[in-house]
């Protein structure tokens, strides 16, 4: 064997070891692929695309790639500016005159960079009571996002990740192009690639040819994944690892949209206090071990998928899972190192921190300016992992001793100082955190009737500090809330993909700011 036979065997043995939890009778599976080249050089999957009938994953096997879907939709607004039929620079409202005037001008180009400051639809939903596995059409979507009269912050001056930023781009598309989303994407994208098996499917209910079934953990095995929300620019897509591999070929020959599309889609801005957006269009820019990296993930219940290049080293690394439990993210770096491995381009992955360095900062921690909390522990394999709005994310070292989120579109860089810990957040703002206070109570004047009109949602809170929801889609709760710190409370909000929690604080008026991590400064004024 030559030494490129040796590295093609040693990169299949990696990925196979990759997939072997996958690989457990009854287990939902993954499929795994790595471009060099412009060449889907390896493919492999193991588990089942569904369990019920035993069926296993293969390589016709098609999947939901969520988030995946939004750099296609960035595409397909850039070829439309190629047409002239729209500009990256236009106003939101000149192609969607619905869209309300929120005080400030929001572009096209706002809404490709989550720069644009609107709140996230799926959490204004999620605030209302209304959670994925329940039915929300496109209407009730685009409602939700007309109600709101205010934004998460100044256009281009934050970088706040909002699928409500996609599906208005993925709207717009339809209005300049005069055809559905979907449509355009294969006359213009699909077709001319050959990606065959990749389709825009707006009604979860619609039959998709070799679609994997959607699993997540459930005691004592797994349950099918629930979702009913309608499906746009911002996550609509069914495709699977040779149809990426052809999208991913595309970033080096340029077949669709030539040289100018590819580094449009690749171009980043910096924010208007002058440090660079790590977003660029659809596409999130990294590093990893002093490689370049660039890429995106995708998340919907029971769907998991990264897409990862390395364009400096002609790679790329497509994971797509019906695991809910699983992490492809992490599975894909695994994958890039093996498939870099021996080279002198890829550094040593600096060590964590001494392990009772890392205890000394569990715990739960709290900003002084603003409702920001987050507990902080170990895992059981001694990585850190922070919990924020209830979401959990594994901590990786860095070269200069702080601690950065491993998860995707997600700005959070911790480092120690003398006052507490202190947060890196996006354009390079930082937050110093203290340790939360060892006991908080709930007030007991609390309880009342609270209503917010850029949700259309009213919130009541019983003696036992139980909040019902009642919103425009549905009736919810009883939610509990939780103190953290005087006049500080987390409201948890169970939901099929993921328990999640709002960070509330009670202002001097007896009302209440609610913020999640992508819908802030709502307020619920009290009623009664």
């Amino acid at each position: 064997m030559t030494a490129r036979d040796l590295d093609a065997l040693a990169l299949e043995r990696r990925v196979e070891a990759l997939l072997a939890p996958f690989g457990t009778p009854g287990s939902p599976g993954c499929t795994i692929g790595v471009v060099r080249d412009g060449a889907l050089v390896l493919h492999r999957s193991a588990g089942l695309a569904n369990i019920e009938h035993g069926v296993p994953i293969n390589a016709t096997t098609t999947f939901r790639i969520a988030s995946v879907t939004k750099q296609f939709t960035c595409a397909a607004a850039l070829l439309l500016a190629e047409d002239g039929a729209l500009s990256p620079e236009d106003d939101v409202a000149a192609l969607i005159p619905e869209f309300p005037d929120l005080g400030a001008r929001i572009t096209l180009d706002h809404l490709m960079r989550n720069t644009s400051g609107i709140r996230d639809m799926l959490e204004l939903l999620r605030f209302g009571g209304l959670d994925l596995a329940m039915p929300c059409s496109e209407a009730g979507l685009l409602a939700a996002i007309c109600r709101q009269r205010s934004l998460n912050f100044a256009p281009g001056s934050r970088f706040l990740y909002s699928n409500a930023a996609f599906f208005l781009l993925g709207l717009a598309v339809e209005r300049a192009a005069g055809v559905p989303l979907g449509a355009f994407l294969e006359k213009r994208i699909f077709a001319p690639l050959g990606m065959t098996r990749t389709r825009l499917t707006p009604r979860t209910t619609e039959v998709v040819p070799g679609l994997a079934t959607g699993y997540l953990p459930a005691a004592g095995g797994y349950a099918r994944a629930a979702h009913g929300f309608a499906l746009g620019g911002e996550g609509g897509l069914v495709s699977c690892v040779e149809d990426l591999a052809l999208w991913a070929r595309n970033y080096e020959t340029g077949r669709v949209g030539g040289p100018a599309l590819v580094a449009a889609l690749q171009h980043r801005m910096p924010f208007t206090n002058g440090a660079l957006n790590l977003y660029a269009r659809g596409l999130e820019a990294g590093e990893h071990r002093g490689v370049a990296t660039i890429g995106h993930g995708g998340l919907w219940p029971g769907y998991k998928t990264a897409f990862l290049r390395a364009p400096a080293e002609r790679i790329a690394v497509i994971v797509i899972t019906n695991h809910g439990g699983a992490d492809p993210g992490a599975i894909a770096l695994q994958a890039l190192d093996a498939a870099l491995a021996g080279t002198p381009r890829l550094a040593p992955e600096p060590p964590l921190p001494p392990r009772h360095a890392l205890e000394a900062m569990a715990g739960r921690w709290i900003a002084e300016d603003d409702t920001a909390s987050f507990d902080l522990a170990l895992r059981p394999d001694g990585v850190p992992e922070v919990r924020s709005h209830g979401m959990p994310f594994a901590l990786a070292p860095l070269a200069d001793g702080a601690l950065t989120a491993r998860r995707g579109v997600f700005c959070f860089t911790l480092r120690q100082v003398a006052d507490g810990l202190e947060v890196e957040e996006d354009a390079e703002r930082r937050r110093l955190y203290r340790r939360a206070p060892d006991s908080a109570e709930l007030p007991g004047d609390l309880s009342g009737r609270y209503a917010c009109a850029e949700l259309d949602v009213e919130w009541e809170i019983d003696a036992a500090h139980q909040v019902t929801v009642r919103g425009p889609h549905a009736v919810a709760g009883p939610w509990r809330l939780e103190a953290i710190a005087p006049e500080r409370f987390r409201l948890h909000i169970p939901g099929a993909l993921a328990d999640t929690w709002a960070e509330l604080r009670r202002r001097p008026d007896g009302s209440i700011e609610a913020n999640g991590a992508r819908a802030r400064g709502l307020i619920f004024a009290r009623r009664g």
